[in-house]
Order: C-alpha cells, then sequence, then structure tokens
C-alpha cells in the first residue's frame, strides 16, 4: 500500500517502525517481533537507514522480508549522506527493483565525528532536494518525510523549520510522520502552524512509548523532544525498576495515543525499537486489531 493511499478519504493508517539488527540474535528477536505485530495489519512497517548508508542494504533486505514473509508493505527510510545523486538513484532503483513502493526520505545525521552535515560530491544537501528526486525520476513511489513538534535541533527557529517542512512537501512528499513527542499540545501546535502554512498532507504523530526511561530520555535529548516534568517525575521515582517504568511509559503512551484519535490524528507510526510487548499492549489497549 502506498503512503498516500493509508490516510485516503479520512482512513485511519497504522505504521510501525524497525532498525536493521547488528547481530544474528537481533535478527532472531526482530523477526519474532514482527511475527507478533504482523496481526495487528499495519499498512506498512518502515525500516531505518543506518548513519552513514550503514545499512543501506540491510535496510531493502528487511524490507522485502516484510513483504515476503509477513505480508506488509514496507517502507525503506533513505538519506543523502554520503552519496551523489547518480549513487542515490542507483538505490532508489535498487529498491524500486526489490519491490519497495514507500521511501521516508530524510536528510540524515552527520557521520560520527561531524557536528554538521556536508553533502557529499555531487550530493543533495536537504530533505526536500531528495524529495525531488525522487518525484522526478520514481513518480509512482509513495514518500514520506519527517516532521518535528518542538522543532529540529539544528533549525535556527520554528519558523525556519516549518518553511523547510513545506518545502518537502511542495517537492512532492505524500505524509508527514513525527518525531517522538510526549506533550500532545506540541502536536496539536505543529499541525494549527502547518494548516496555516497550507500543508494539507497527513500529519502523523510518532510514538515511542518509554519502556527504559535513561535510553528514551537520551533520545528525546537527541531529537529536542522534552519529556513533561510529571511524567519525568514519576520514572525518576522508579528508575532502579524497570517493570515499573514499563508500566508507567505504557501507561502514559495508552493516554496519548487515545487522545490524539479523539482530536482527529490520522493515524499513528508506532517506534517499536524492535520489540513488540509495548506496541502490542497500546494497541490491545485502543482496540486496533484489524488483522
Amino acid at each position: 500500500m502506498r503512503i498516500s493511499e493509508c490516510y485516503a478519504g479520512g482512513r485511519f493508517g497504522l505504521s510501525i517502525e524497525i532498525f536493521p539488527p547488528k547481530t544474528a540474535d537481533g535478527d532472531t528477536a526482530l523477526r519474532q517481533t514482527l511475527a507478533e505485530l504482523a496481526p495487528y495489519a499495519p499498512d506498512f512497517i518502515s525500516c531505518t537507514y543506518g548513519a552513514g548508508g550503514s545499512t543501506s542494504k540491510r535496510t531493502v533486505e528487511w524490507c522485502q522480508e516484510i513483504q515476503q514473509k509477513y505480508g506488509r508493505s514496507a517502507t525503506a527510510h533513505f538519506t543523502c549522506v554520503g552519496s551523489s545523486r547518480e549513487e542515490l538513484v542507483d538505490w532508489l532503483q535498487f529498491a524500486k527493483t526489490a519491490g519497495i513502493g514507500n521511501i521516508m526520505a530524510l536528510r540524515g545525521d552527520p557521520p560520527a565525528g561531524q557536528t554538521d552535515f556536508k553533502p557529499a560530491v555531487g550530493g543533495l544537501s536537504y530533505a526536500n532536494e531528495l524529495v525531488a528526486l525522487i518525484r522526478s525520476h520514481f513518480p509512482e513511489m509513495g514518500i514520506g518525510v519527517g516532521g518535528y513538534p518542538e522543532k529540529h535541533p539544528q533549525a535556527p527557529s520554528m519558523d525556519a523549520d516549518l518553511q523547510n517542512l513545506k518545502r518537502k512537501i511542495d517537492a512532492g512528499a505524500d505524509g508527514i510522520f513525527t518525531q517522538l513527542f510526549y506533550d500532545n499540545a506540541a502536536y496539536f501546535r505543529f499541525r494549527e502552524a502547518c494548516r496555516r502554512l497550507g500543508i494539507s498532507v497527513p500529519l502523523v504523530p510518532g510514538i515511542m512509548p518509554i519502556t527504559e526511561f535513561a535510553r528514551i530520555q537520551r533520545i528525546a535529548q537527541l531529537s529536542g523532544a522534552s519529556i513533561p516534568a510529571k511524567l519525568a517525575s514519576r520514572l525518576e521515582a522508579v528508575k532502579e525498576d524497570k517493570p515499573a517504568q514499563f508500566a508507567i511509559g505504557v501507561e502514559f503512551a495508552i493516554a496519548q495515543c487515545r487522545e490524539l484519535i479523539d482530536q482527529g490524528a490520522p493515524g499513528l507510526h508506532l517506534y517499536a525499537l524492535n520489540k513488540s510487548h509495548a506496541c502490542k499492549q497500546i494497541l490491545d489497549a485502543l482496540e486496533i486489531n484489524r488483522a
């Protein structure tokens, strides 16, 4: 299913994000996770693209397996990092030949050891350029892009970040999938700001359940996401009790998702972190089981 079809006519879209494991044991665990989540009938499962393109081949291989073994549409993440235009087109052709019909188009983070993003020789500098490249060479592909309810950490202002987002949509993106956030008010403000700019594609909230507080704190800091003081206080009080952290995090995520759905979110994009337990509890509580 193409991204544009997942939300057509007000249809609620469900998507789940995984990443390519680094070990054989990780592969085995991910296959178990996919077997447990596939029955919830996600419209697509996306697979990330490692820093500097380090997992570019594995990303496509996992997308193929998602489609062939688990019967779900796949979306391959793709970045501008370290590749010329010709190399980007070659990879996109590789993905298309492998049967991948959706791309999550991202600028990508600077390689390890670099603080500023520098395009490869003959490469691209911005995600909107990658969207335009995909739309020009592979017009049939579905294209998703990222959005930051609390601003991209490298953007000089929220207004500048929104203008960058508008450029990605104008270049041909089909939907926006947000970075994690834990304050729904930030999503609602972001949605209203997008509407004022004339952005009308689906704005899908990205949900990362807090299953291990210290890990999510690090991820949130890197992405510029805030954790509400009341929630942080509850989690800090049980920092030595991982099952309690998990229970609090999932409880919060369920309430967060319910409010988002009640307030008209077009779908949910769950960051699974290659584990199924939290996602299953959330989807069961929301009664999202469409298989």
